[in-house]
């Protein structure tokens, strides 16, 4: 009878192996190897050097965020780290010490993001907005073609300051409005003024930089200065200031252009009066490259240690086209289809700010000022 009972219970601790063996590494989940990530288990964090609600270049980041967690059900967080860098730090050393998968930052925090990479090299990192050529071996690095894009915005702000449209007046003077005199800056400036001379060569631009990318007060004085001073549509790359440039051009019945998201649908509901005003926005689709990099880093296709650096040609970036783009006439429109292609295709080569000398960007500036 013993031996009945062992050999019953020997039995039963054999098929209880045999099911845990089956359980591990049978068709029901398989085991994981390597660098594999698991997308029910996938982590990211996203540091922004600066605050929600700018309603262009974080927010599109933090939707980039949102739109990782629905499609791959990813463990996410966001923290809005301040423009003051001296809480960045901090931030980091709790992201790397926190086994989060993927650690996203980028833009103001390039440098930073680049040395923790150096120092965390069993540490995934993307930069969803880089200005530094170096790439660690664990960090991914995408940077936009802002010139392409904003050789387009120059294009249609010089369309739009010499038609018959409602809000145009009789100068051919367009207005931009920049956070910093930086070169990230400034080659948003370089394509806006060689896409604006294409149309016009005898173009004017009035250049106003606010010095800060958090301040909408600030943003809506030099708009309203601008304004004054005949400026009929002006080109928001200041952030969250910019916010205050189209407070201005709704104020003062004139044009503007948005950054980075589409800024005239996000304020179709809280105050659909504005949409009008802005006729298209330049955007960097910095939420769809969030989204394509941890599809790669997922299928094993992503390559770290590069800086990639994506325009039109490869869909980073382009045109809001929505209804209030469709103010503009048809010829107008067809004429920026056009020029699309030609910078897709390279047939358009557009200027820089990078390497540039601050003597060599006064020069630029200069040849258009007022």
């Amino acid at each position: 009878m013993k031996k009945v009972k062992f050999l019953a219970l020997l039995l039963l601790v054999s098929i209880i192996i045999l099911t845990g063996c089956t359980s591990i590494n049978g068709d029901s989940k398989p085991t994981q190897t390597g660098d594999e990530t698991p997308e029910e288990n996938l982590s990211a964090i996203l540091l922004i050097p600066g605050v929600l609600g700018d309603k262009s270049f974080f927010d599109s980041a933090y939707n980039g965020l949102k739109m990782i967690e629905e499609q791959y059900g990813a463990t996410v967080r966001v923290v809005e780290m301040t423009g003051d860098f001296t809480k960045w730090e901090p931030n980091f050393m709790d992201a790397v010490e926190g086994d989060w998968d993927i650690i996203f930052s980028g833009s103001d925090t390039s440098e930073m993001l680049y040395n923790y990479s150096l120092r965390y090299p069993d540490q995934k990192f993307i930069n969803f907005d880089s200005n530094m050529s170096d790439a660690a071996p664990n960090l991914y690095s995408m940077e936009y073609k802002a010139n392409e894009l904003s050789f387009l915005a120059g294009a249609v702000a010089a369309l739009v300051t010499e038609s018959d449209m409602e809000l145009a007046n009789e100068d051919a003077l367009i207005g931009f409005l920049g956070g910093m005199d930086i070169p990230g800056i400034n080659d948003f400036l370089i394509g806006y003024i060689e896409g604006a001379q294409y149309i016009n060569p005898d173009i004017k631009v009035m250049v106003s930089y606010a010095g800060v990318f958090t301040d909408p007060p600030k943003g809506k004085e030099l708009g309203i200065l601008q304004y004054n001073s005949g400026v009929d549509i002006s080109f928001n790359v200041a952030g969250g200031t910019g916010l205050g440039l189209l407070d201005a051009a709704k104020e003062q019945n004139k044009y503007a252009i948005g950054v980075d998201s589409d800024q005239a649908v996000m304020f179709e509901e809280t105050d659909p009066d504005k949409s009008p005003h802005i006729l298209t926005s330049a955007i960097k689709k910095i939420d769809y490259a969030m989204l394509d990099a941890v599809e790669k880093h997922l299928d094993g296709s992503l390559e770290y240690g590069v800086n990639v650096k994506v325009g039109l040609a490869e869909g980073a970036v382009g045109l809001a086209k929505n209804v209030y783009y469709e103010q503009l006439s048809e010829s107008d429109r067809a004429i920026i289809d056009e020029l699309e292609d030609k910078l897709a295709k390279g047939e358009i080569k557009v200027g820089t700010a990078y390497g540039l000398t601050a003597e060599e960007m006064n020069v630029i500036r200069d040849a258009v000022k007022p």
